[in-house]
């Protein structure tokens, strides 16, 4: 047997909330956890407001059911053709950050959830991103990256995770703590919730202070 590989156009599409005007001031990239689709997750950052925040959500590329053929689902990535397909992933990040246009005085926010922190996470460091704040919720931190792929980033990094979450346990958080400590550096903000393993929309609406607002406009 003899596996060949061949590159063709596709199309995928992702998902918006609010409009990009000149009085936006914050540009959130969201990236889902498996199991959602994009038009679902975005809906968790609707409490933000609306003429200060842009949100743009893509979607994961490989669908399949789920729940006996009732609902369709998402995943970014598996162990098979990991580097292929991560690349793949991000020349559509790629595309999506060429059809937006956002403006250079806009805060970018990176922000990743459960499986989406791996593509969030990649991509900064495939692109040499930079972002004012990477939002890491409740997913675990490539194994393969290091503190010099993070070097030329200038953001405030927030670790999110529910002190209940069925996939943790106190060996798995203290390993992701200093991971996070590790290639961001000690100022990590760490911030547990009492919770499980879900999107939570209280801590997202507060990771935009009345401070950092403050901050944006001198």
């Amino acid at each position: 047997m003899l596996e060949k590989e061949i590159a063709y156009q596709t199309i995928k599409p992702y998902n918006t909330l609010n409009t990009l005007t000149q009085h936006t001031k914050n540009v959130w990239f969201v990236c889902h956890g498996m199991g959602y689709l994009s038009k679902y997750f975005i809906q968790y950052f609707k409490g933000l407001n609306p003429e200060d925040n842009y949100i743009i959500a893509p979607q994961a590329p490989s669908l399949y059911y789920q729940n006996g053929f009732k609902h369709v689902g998402a995943s970014w990535l598996t162990k098979e053709n990991t580097v292929d397909e991560t690349e793949n992933i991000m020349s559509y990040f790629d595309a999506i950050f060429a059809e937006e246009q956002i403006p250079e005085d806009k805060n970018l926010i990176i922000l990743g959830y459960s499986q989406g922190v791996s593509v969030a996470t990649r991509y900064i460091k495939n692109r040499q991103l930079q972002c004012s704040q990477l939002v890491l919720h409740s997913g675990g931190i490539p194994k393969e990256l290091n503190p010099e792929d993070f070097k030329h980033l200038n953001a405030k990094v927030s670790l999110v995770y529910g002190t209940k979450d069925e996939y943790l346990n106190a060996a798995r958080i203290a390993y992701e703590t200093k991971r996070a400590q590790d290639l961001f550096g000690k100022q990590v903000n760490i911030i547990p919730f009492n919770g499980k393993h879900v999107v939570n929309v209280d801590v997202i609406n507060g990771l935009i202070t009345p401070l950092d607002l403050a901050q944006d406009n001198l």
